[in-house]
């Protein structure tokens, strides 16, 4: 077992100071602590490096397209920046004590609409923003839940969703920029199904909507702003199948989208309104499409592209439906995709696990498909590690119960002896563990000596509809034999200690935590549950309004007699006697999608089994910690949680 000062140090600091460990606050009252030992110094001194790397993500460029938006933070959470050049100075425009959520420039001017909520409650509000003095005011009501800003294309109105008519249907309104009185829906959603506006056109007459019902299942409308009819142009009731409407093309007669109609993998595609017409793209492309943008005067497209986690970039001519990889982009993950509004510049977002997401301008030429330097704009700080030091990742797969191969990253020190063994499992489950840049599992291989696995489980995005769906319903715990997979695969690796391996994971990953506890609890050491799912039951009828359809699909609707039971017999809470591994539990009181009633039960029931839980939760967060003090006080219990159950 690897060991060093700085663990054995902690572990004398955790014996002598457990006697203080009382339930507690910190942060002024907003941090609940339950169990949780005093955090000796030295882990706070240790761990100050990792908890101020900072992230500058592309926002969009100003009118003229010579300066752009960032968001980052150097205070408590992340605020919107103007940078006036290339590696300049950032200069902070809004200054409020909740972080910046989306941002949208009114076409042909500088004004901006954000979003922000208060305390992780996801009721975002919309803003108007003047980046000239940073001055802004509230367009929506205070009380709802909004999002979607989108300009209409000559900057006079806004359409975008909201639940502000009953709290749980996200419905579709527009109104003048200048006049929030002047808000009208324009589309009303039966209850609890999801609707958002796309694009406009260029007349201002129709809008393109989304009808989200799950990841495989998408349609898309064309909605007459005056009449407020609404076409289905995208999509069936017969059949079901994923359309994820983009835009209109230049023409306006028709419309790119993207859609797993015709293959395992969203496709680009387009459509003839006229003629029903439907081209699709990019077959030649063996993966996800996962990102999308068009200039102002749609002669220019470019879109990302997932191959098994790492990003890759193609421009597009619009009209001949060409396209081109980007050659130059550095390896690591894309997003953010933006032109400027002269279509002279694509603004993008690039991250990789040598570095936190940073802002690039990729200069283009008239061809649409031909492009010039790529610029970095932005190079954020990383608290003076050595990025050179970072354990890389590894591409693996292992074979399931049933002779799949799962695939997965692994973040392993060079093998001088065992090392103890972290899994770490992705939320949504609608998502994929991409090899992105984490300053924990930095933390985790340097100074806890751990290797780090990251899973993409059945279900997971990116490899297809199919292993999209291998998980749902009465399939649950089939990704939950997954990790015990695993647990095989990682007892014939002499490089990996089988006797040491903890699971962490958060939301759904949260979920797969207990549920791993609740099977594999004679083969792990600790737990991390951040925001999870205890009881499937609970969850769904407690969950908000406006999205609790949207998770029965996924998981089984719990008003059926037999999937709720199902769902009773495969929740962890419900079989609290079969975990026997010491776990965390991380909240926030304001979590819209898994209610804290979640962690609380889980936590009482693991204490009347007389189980070692700790817990923790923020009164001013929501489904997870955005906020400075919580985030940097969690690594700090979470490190010394480790050293206390996995690496001793």
């Amino acid at each position: 077992m690897r060991k060093n000062l700085f663990l054995v140090s902690c572990i004398f600091l955790f014996s002598s100071a457990i006697a203080f460990a009382n339930d507690r606050t910190e942060n002024n009252g907003n941090l609940i602590l339950k169990n949780i030992p005093i955090i000796p110094e030295n882990i706070k001194n240790d761990l100050t490096r990792y908890q101020n790397i900072r992230s500058a993500p592309f926002r969009g460029f100003n009118r003229e397209g010579n300066e752009i938006f960032i968001t980052t933070r150097f205070g408590n959470v992340s605020q919107l920046h103007r940078v006036r050049k290339q590696g300049g100075a950032r200069e902070q425009i809004t200054f409020f004590e909740e972080p910046i959520g989306s941002i949208s420039r009114k076409p042909g001017g500088q004004l901006i609409a954000f979003t922000m909520d208060a305390g992780g409650t996801e009721n975002n509000q919309i803003f108007l923003l003047d980046p000239k003095n940073g001055s802004s005011v509230m367009l929506t009501d205070g009380k709802s839940r909004n999002g979607g800003a989108l300009w209409e294309k000559d900057g006079s109105r806004i359409a975008y969703q909201s639940t502000r008519r009953n709290g749980q249907s996200n419905d579709v309104w527009v109104m003048d920029s200048k006049d929030s009185n002047s808000a009208e829906m324009i589309l009303e959603s039966p209850d609890g199904t999801w609707w958002g506006p796309s694009d406009w056109s260029k007349d201002g007459k129709k809008i393109l909507i989304q009808n989200y019902i799950s990841i495989t299942n998408a349609k898309a409308y064309l909605l007459d702003v005056q009449s407020k009819k609404k076409e289905m142009i995208l999509g069936s009731n017969e059949n079901e199948s994923y359309n994820a409407i983009l835009s209109f093309d230049r023409s306006q007669n028709g419309v790119f989208f993207l859609t797993n109609e015709y293959g395992e993998f969203n496709q680009l595609a387009h459509k003839d309104l006229r003629t029903n017409k439907i081209n699709v793209l990019t077959e030649g492309i063996p993966w996800d499409i996962d990102g999308y943008a068009i200039s102002s005067d749609h002669k220019k497209a470019a879109f990302t592209v997932n191959e098994g986690g790492m990003g890759s970039l193609y421009l597009m001519d619009t009209e001949s439906k060409k396209y081109r990889k980007v050659s130059n982009i550095p390896i690591g993950l894309i997003g953010g995709i933006e032109f400027s509004e002269d279509g002279t510049k694509l603004g993008l977002t690039i991250n990789s696990y040598q570095s936190p997401s940073d802002s690039y301008v990729l200069d283009l030429k008239n061809n649409p498909l031909l492009y010039g330097s790529l610029n970095r704009w932005t190079v954020s700080e990383i608290g003076g590690l050595d990025v050179a030091e970072f354990v890389p990742p590894k591409l693996i797969s292992y074979e399931s119960f049933d002779g799949r191969m799962i695939p997965a990253f692994i973040y392993a020190n060079e093998c001088t002896e065992p090392q103890p063994v972290i899994i770490s499992i992705h939320g949504g489950p609608e998502s994929q563990s991409r090899p992105s840049f984490s300053q924990r599992v930095q933390l985790w291989s340097k100074r806890l000596g751990a290797a780090v696995i990251t899973p993409n489980v059945r279900g997971s995005d990116g490899y297809g509809k199919n292993y999209l769906g291998l998980d749902n319903g009465f399939l649950r715990e089939d990704s939950v034999k997954d990790i015990g997979a695993l647990l095989d695969w990682i007892e014939v690796q002499p490089c990996l200690d089988s006797d040491r391996v903890a699971v962490i994971g958060g939301s759904y990953g949260g979920y797969m935590v207990l549920a791993s506890a609740t099977h594999y609890s004679d083969r792990l050491r600790a737990a991390v549950d951040i925001v999870g799912i205890s009881n499937f039951v609970t969850f769904l009828e407690n969950t908000e309004d406006y999205r609790r359809d949207l998770r029965r699909v996924e998981y089984g609707d719990e008003r059926d007699p037999e999937m709720r039971e199902h769902l009773q017999s495969i929740s962890p809470n419900n079989n609290i006697e079969k975990i026997n591994v010491p776990i965390l539990v991380v909240q926030g009181e304001n979590d819209p999608r898994v209610p804290v009633t979640e962690s609380e039960q889980v936590v009482k029931s693991l204490e009347e089994k007389q189980k070692t839980v700790w817990y923790m939760n923020a009164l001013n967060e929501g489904h997870g910690f955005r906020k400075k003090f919580n985030r940097d006080y969690f690594t700090n219990a979470m490190s010394l949680f480790w050293e206390t159950h996995l690496i001793k």
